[in-house]
């Protein structure tokens, strides 16, 4: 299979439980909920999406032929700017799960890394992911209802913290969605926090510190 990656950057990982770590960052081109052009997000599933995934032209970025040529891509990027064999992959987009598979998953373990995914949950994950990171969107179906960690933007009317609260995931978070609201939307995520403490508050921090 080719993979098509709109970019591959490290950087710190800004939000959820790993907040703070480093990471390389694989960004997948394409997604099931909204086509990545604004002509289309009014329309769209998920309408707040705050990320370019359309394309192969972002730093790192391009098409790969195989496996080996993608996860090799991601090694060099991650050795080059930390000098380290063991790196923390996050596959991201765009929606991961659309391109990556047990091919992917094996060369980018066979090189040493820790595999952590940002996934909508609209598409089952494939055996040997370390870590499942499912943030739903909006009435989306969800068929990954397990993993280690929940990610749920607040607030989606049509996406309550209610509705999750039981499925198999070790934390949950809610995130304040960035817009013209994000103040508003963090005030009131705190406060259902504070009155509901299996949930923990997601900031994104990388847009505080002013990087990718």
């Amino acid at each position: 299979m080719a993979y098509a990656i709109k970019e591959i950057y490290t950087t710190l990982q800004g939000e959820g439980y790993h907040t703070g770590r480093p990471a390389v960052f694989v960004r997948f081109a394409g997604c099931n909920l909204w086509s990545g052009r604004e002509a289309d997000r009014a329309s769209a599933v998920c309408s707040f999406c705050d990320t370019d995934f359309v394309g192969t032209d972002g730093p790192g970025g391009g098409k790969f032929k195989t496996a080996q040529e993608a996860a090799d891509q991601v090694l060099e990027i991650w050795r080059t700017a930390t000098g380290s064999d063991t790196p923390f992959v996050v596959c991201t987009g765009g929606e991961p799960l659309l391109q990556l598979d047990v091919p992917l998953i094996d060369a980018l373990h066979k090189r040493g890394a820790f595999i952590a995914i940002e996934t909508n949950g609209t598409i089952k994950a494939p055996e040997g992911i370390d870590w499942i990171c499912v943030s739903p969107k909006k009435d989306a179906e969800v068929v990954q209802q397990s993993g280690h960690e929940l990610k749920l933007v607040w607030f989606q009317p049509e996406a309550p913290p209610e509705r999750f609260k039981n499925w198999a995931f070790d934390h949950f978070y809610l995130q304040p969605m960035d817009g013209p609201d994000q103040e508003r939307f963090t005030k009131e995520a705190t406060k259902y926090c504070l009155n509901n403490p299996q949930w923990r508050l997601s900031i994104q921090t990388h847009k505080l510190l002013g990087i990718p």
